[in-house]
């Protein structure tokens, strides 16, 4: 009787150990669902609040599919968010949780694929189930991706990875069924690489890669395997995967200044990946528990082959790394698989596109197929201790990931901890500095903010993030003068503008607008944003060209300068050539008691409106027509009834 029942465990034991690993998975990670929002959280949220909520059919179009995040948009991935909320602020316990269902789904499609990828191997059915088990127990439960979980806005990654993970497993069910179903394998396989492909790419771009990523799985697969029809491959595999690399050729540039928001160009960025991948494949091999987290702006860029010196070291680690994954596909299927796989995971981010240089979920696909050489270096172990040997090693491995795990997941779970930790972890990151500043001013301690940028600044003098948010806390703790202003231009004339600079601006702006703070400060606030137009690199970059009379308008409607505040609106309203821009503008004169200006702004944003793309509208050009129609109405109404007085009295 013993026989049988020694056979039915057997039987049931991978799936039974594939329930234990999704429930100890949710129990390990469930202290991250605490906590907040951070960074690109808010404005990618930010239009619930400005459309009012998502309740009709114009406000889902324009926050489904007015995305900034991309060239697609992210439709899909925008879509999903909704699922937790369609106004804003909102509670960020929701979305979070949401986002753990879809680590734990991504596992489970993970484990599928990886179990359909074996068997294409050739690996015996119960090694095949075990070895998927495996891979996918060391991806969910790997501390280097539970900022992918717990990093709201990054459902885009985990999103593109669960349509790949689901393309891949579906692809390989067709492969097998071709060997007898030819037709319904094919017809399996295209619909795989089509709709996992398009669901992917429309959470985030790096979906695209779907078909590549399935090429290199055709491309490693071990010999005796029968080829697909060349006609199939041509036109679902090849033109697909040359389409996405066409497109990342068409964005090389190496002259000096490409990317205007960005302190490096493109062959320093290419240097500087380089290393970056040696880092991620280290934390994926010795993982750990937390790092600089978002904090990544303190990095060294690599000026030259030689600058610094592990720049070369790296690309020439690299290029031996793809030669020992291209010898060894025969031999090693499995290794050169996880070798190839993860450096074409990265092609869209850590390549040509001018994103920022570090970030931990862009591994949260690449790394899909990482462990299952080690699970395969385990059942190679020296068989007369294999069975002790191997269950030491999968419970050793398993059990440090779970502590890491958790420990990170309690961490994520607590915000301010997290922030604290995370500036003490970069103190090259100007934005740590400024976060850990920040929570210095917030507790009423100005001291040691200024204590804190100031030693940042001199780590750090090339960041104008610093330069600004040093400025910005003495006007907040009114202890600004004179020369601090003059100060912070003449460095400023010295660094790079990037967004954070811009942002850092317009945040002093507001804080200069909302005191209404003595007029030395006016005036000087007026001179410091007309210089800031002039320093270097600005004249290329449109945003400061658009925003500095924006900026500039609103302080002359401080001043009482009507006649030059009217004049500057009108000048950014051309500049933005945007209606729903154009409008807030209008909306600010007229909340200025000031509607025969309002008026006249709202003929030039009228005219703006004629000229824009119907594309690049937020609403249906119906709606805006109805709106510019209804304001003009309002504020021809407040003219009549109140005169043309402005709120000084001036006709």
């Amino acid at each position: 009787m013993q026989k049988p029942f020694t056979s039915a465990s057997s039987r049931f034991a991978p799936g039974l150990l594939f329930l234990v690993l999704l429930a100890g998975a949710t129990l390990t990670l469930w202290p991250g669902v605490q906590g907040g929002f951070l960074f690109d959280d808010y404005p990618n949220f930010k239009s619930l609040a400005e459309l009012g909520g998502i309740d009709d059919w114009q406000a889902f179009r324009t926050f489904v599919f007015d995305g900034f995040s991309g060239p697609t948009g992210r439709p899909v991935a925008m879509a999903s968010f909704l699922i937790n909320s369609n106004t804003w602020p909102a509670p960020a316990f929701s979305f979070k949780y949401t986002n753990l269902l879809l680590h734990l789904l991504s596992g489970v499609f993970l484990t599928w694929a990886s179990l359909q990828l074996c068997r294409f191997y050739g690996i015996a059915e119960t090694q095949a189930q075990y070895f998927a088990l495996f891979n996918a127990a060391v991806w969910l439960l790997h501390p280097l991706l539970i900022s992918t979980t717990f990093y709201v806005v990054q459902r885009m990654a985990q999103l593109a990875a669960l349509f790949c993970f689901a393309g891949i497993a579906a692809y390989l069910h067709g492969r097998r069924l071709v060997e007898y179903r030819p037709r319904a394998g094919y017809l399996w396989m295209a619909g795989a690489i089509g709709l996992g492909t398009l669901l992917a790419a429309l959470s985030k771009e790096n979906g695209a890669l779907l078909p590549l990523l399935v090429l290199i799985i055709e491309f490693c697969r071990p010999q005796g395997t029968k080829p697909l029809d060349f006609r199939f491959r041509v036109l679902i595999l090849y033109l697909p995967s040359l389409a996405i690399l066409a497109y990342l050729a068409s964005k090389i540039d190496f002259s000096d200044i490409v990317w205007t928001n960005r302190t490096f160009n493109q062959p320093e960025r290419l240097l500087t990946e380089a290393r970056i991948l040696w880092e991620y494949l280290g934390k994926l091999l010795l993982p750990q528990i937390e790092g600089a987290g978002l904090y990544q702006d303190g990095r060294v860029v690599s000026e030259s082959w030689f600058n610094p010196p592990s720049t070369l070291l790296s690309v020439i680690a690299l290029a031996g790394l793809i030669a020992v994954a291209l010898y060894l596909r025969r031999r090693l299927p499995l290794l050169a698989l996880a070798i190839l796989f993860f450096l074409a995971g990265h092609l869209v981010e850590s390549t040509v596109i001018g994103l920022e240089l570090y970030f931990e979920h862009r591994n949260y696909l690449p790394s899909a197929f990482f462990f299952l050489p080690l699970a395969q270096g385990l059942a190679h172990l020296p068989q007369s201790r294999s069975g002790p040997v191997r269950t030491l090693a999968v419970a050793l491995i398993i059990g440090t990931l779970v502590f890491l795990s958790h420990q990170r997941a309690l961490l994520w779970g607590s915000p301010v901890e997290l922030d604290l930790y995370w500036a003490t972890a970069a103190p090259n990151s100007p934005r740590a500095q400024n976060t850990l500043a920040s929570h210095h001013m917030l507790h009423g301690d100005f001291d040691s903010a200024e204590k804190v940028l100031v030693a940042a600044a001199e780590k750090r003098p090339d960041s104008p993030l610093l330069t600004l948010s040093l400025l910005l806390l003495k006007v907040k703790a009114s202890s600004a003068q004179p020369g601090d202003f003059s100060f912070a231009s003449a460095r400023l004339g010295t660094q790079v503008i990037d967004g954070q600079a811009i942002g850092a601006v317009r945040k002093l702006v507001d804080l200069v607008l909302l005191r209404e703070p003595t007029s030395w400060i006016q005036d000087a606030t007026l001179e410091f944003v007309d210089s800031f137009s002039e320093m270097e690199g600005s004249a290329e970059n449109h945003f400061i060209q658009r925003l500095i009379p924006y900026l500039k308008a609103k302080l002359y409607l401080l001043r009482g300068e009507e006649d030059l505040a009217e004049r500057h609106y009108a000048a950014a309203i051309e500049l933005y050539d945007d209606i729903d821009a154009a409008m807030q503008m209008v909306a600010e004169m007229a909340l200025a008691e000031e509607p025969a200006r309002a008026l006249s702004l709202l003929a030039t944003a009228d005219r703006v409106f004629g000229q824009q793309a119907d594309e690049s509208l937020r609403f249906s050009r119906d709606f805006y027509r109805e709106e510019i129609s209804r304001v003009r109405t309002v504020l021809r109404e407040h003219i009549e009834q109140n005169g043309e007085i402005g709120r000084r009295g001036n006709p």
